[in-house]
């Protein structure tokens, strides 16, 4: 089975997969960011102890060794930044981007560099015909992701595939950049 690169470096960061040494960090990042992600993320409702960071490095290592997700770290001189994955839940041409940063780095670039790099590691893999990120229609953040590097909007999915959130309207918005001729 062919997989995507395990470190991919970008100006400014890398993107690696998660070890069970992230742990730590992990915990710290998504603990300082849950009031920034729970607006969006069912899974940020409550507390993130420990626990959770390990078992998400755990499912993220099958996920990749099965091929069903390719979970990344988004790191930086500052330390652990976010996480960036291309998941298989969109047909078996496609492949999903999914994402979030700790607050003290959004509004950078940081996410559409690191999506930019995740497209062209899917359209490398073979059989892969499409990319798509799909984001709550009021999360203005994300969407700007797959606006800046030009995939088109394609669909809306009322009701939405995962659990309502305080800040979701509710209505997912899919985009699609598909492979180069």
């Amino acid at each position: 089975m062919d997989h995507p690169a395990e470190r991919i470096e970008l100006p400014g960061a890398l993107l690696r997969r998660p070890v069970a040494a992230d742990l730590q960090a992990l915990h710290q990042a998504v603990t300082e960011s849950l009031p920034h992600l729970r607006p969006w993320m069912p899974w940020a409702a409550g507390d993130y102890p420990p626990a959770a960071a390990a078992t998400f490095i755990d499912e993220a290592t099958t996920r990749w060794q099965t091929g069903r997700a390719y979970t990344y770290l988004i790191t930086t001189s500052a330390g652990l930044a976010g996480t960036i994955s291309l998941e298989r839940r969109i047909g078996e041409a496609g492949l999903e981007i999914g994402y979030w940063l700790h607050p003290a780095h959004t509004g950078r670039g940081l996410v559409t560099t690191a999506a930019q790099a995740l497209t062209e590691q899917a359209f490398a893999l073979p059989g892969i015909g499409r990319v798509e990120i799909w984001h709550d229609a009021a999360n203005t953040a994300s969407r700007r992701v797959p606006e800046r590097l030009g995939f088109t909007c394609v669909d809306t999915h009322h009701p939405p595939r995962f659990a309502h959130t305080p800040g979701k309207a509710g209505v997912e918005v899919v985009w699609r950049l598909t492979r180069p001729a």
